[in-house]
């Protein structure tokens, strides 16, 4: 059976010779190359190299970060699997790689059974929700389902404004400005409309938006 391909782009080499390690003991994997940031990942692209099945990405990296790289291949290579592995668990962080097209978004200190669990989900399925982001979508698939098609009854016409904000890189506050309304009214959208999608964090508001195609998220 044909090895599934990964490419390691994070300019900690020890790390990511590390992680070469532990992927070429992985039953069908193999890595086909270690790059130091983002800009050799585009060269790697414009050289027509073999493009890999998954891209695992670092978020801070010199000369071209993570959130950049993405950015850049949302517009040249829109269907590359790329999935994000950093130390860096801030919820602007998070939803800025998902905008851009994270797949998945994983810390460096996950356990390898679940690292290797979430590239085979990620390569498969197309997503990997980490516990840090899946607790926000603890409900059924089939629950998901009956909420999104009743969605459109539930929210009210500001609600979808908020979670179209609050699917942006805006801080609250931001929102509260954008809406011409007091932080605190936003907050209470905020809770509403959480208990209405049955979510729990904003990161999984963005998820939820991005899997089940509420709108475009740019």
């Amino acid at each position: 059976m044909k090895n599934k391909t990964v490419v390691i782009v994070d300019d900690h080499l020890l790390f990511a010779q590390s992680l070469e390690s532990l992927i070429s003991k992985l039953d069908g994997y193999e890595v086909l190359e270690i790059l130091k940031n983002g800009k050799e990942l585009t060269r790697y692209y414009l050289h027509k190299r073999k493009k890999p099945d998954v891209v695992l990405l670092d978020v801070k990296m010199p000369v071209m970060d993570g959130i950049q790289t993405m950015q850049w291949l949302k517009e040249h290579q829109p269907e590359q699997k790329v999935l994000a592995l950093t130390m860096e668990d801030d919820e602007e962080t998070i939803i800025k790689m998902l905008r851009a097209g994270a797949r998945g978004y994983l810390l460096k200190d996950i356990h390898p059974d679940n690292f290797e669990f979430a590239m085979k989900m990620v390569i498969e399925q197309g997503f990997y929700y980490s516990s840090k982001i899946e607790s926000a979508l603890k409900h059924s698939d089939q629950k998901i389902e009956d909420n999104t098609i009743k969605l459109e009854e539930k929210l009210t016409d500001r609600e979808w404004e908020f979670l179209k904000h609050a699917c942006s890189e805006l801080t609250y506050k931001s929102i509260a400005d954008e809406m011409h309304l007091s932080p605190k009214t936003v907050e209470n959208y905020r809770e509403t409309v959480f208990k209405k999608l049955q979510v729990k964090t904003r990161v999984g508001m963005v998820i939820y938006c991005m899997k089940h195609n509420l709108f475009k998220v740019e």
